[in-house]
């Protein structure tokens, strides 16, 4: 988010600051209506601009799964190892040349009665072995559209080049520009 408003007089203010908002449950079914709800319901609540998003990753050959439940793919208490051991295991017998996924990323910007999304992909597939120790969530499995290392083999900026969210975050910061807010 630093990169979004790098030089623009603004403080970046997080949920826990504001006790009397209650968490927004990420009931939606589908990331632009987690990050809609997230964003409208924060920016009611504290009667400022609010950016909200929500991200996952979708794997055509399980029909875009995990999709929204990415984060408790492997259930409510699941960790990131959990979740990506369950996909090992769903994709145990997909063959590499089905194995194409992408990274989704909605970023939403809610003042008012403005609301507008940006989104964020990146094209790529699951490999059969975790490798790799940077990064989170599905970042050890994932391998960006030509390249040979996974997500979590690169380096922040590495992955920050190539991210979804790094995708998503130039959309907004190209809005907020501008729309003159930074």
């Amino acid at each position: 988010m630093s990169e979004v408003i790098s030089g623009a007089d603004i403080n970046i203010l997080t949920p826990d600051d504001f006790p009397e908002c209650p968490e927004v449950e990420e009931d939606g079914n589908t990331f632009e209506a987690n990050a809609v709800k997230k964003a409208v319901y924060i920016s009611k609540c504290t009667g400022m601009t609010a950016i909200a998003d929500d991200s996952g990753l979708e794997v055509c050959a399980l029909n875009g799964a995990p999709g929204v439940f990415s984060a408790r793919y492997a259930g409510e208490s699941a960790d990131d190892r959990d979740n990506c051991e369950k996909l090992l295991h769903e994709m145990r017998d997909i063959p590499d040349v089905e194995r194409k996924a992408r990274f989704v990323c909605c970023i939403t910007v809610a003042s008012g009665d403005n609301v507008k999304s940006f989104f964020g992909y990146v094209e790529g597939k699951i490999g059969t072995v975790l490798r790799g120790k940077t990064g989170f969530g599905y970042d050890p499995l994932f391998y960006p559209e030509g390249h040979s290392r996974t997500f979590a083999e690169m380096s922040d900026d590495e992955k920050n080049a190539l991210s979804h969210r790094g995708k998503a975050l130039s959309k907004l910061r190209d809005y907020l520009k501008e729309e003159g807010l930074v």
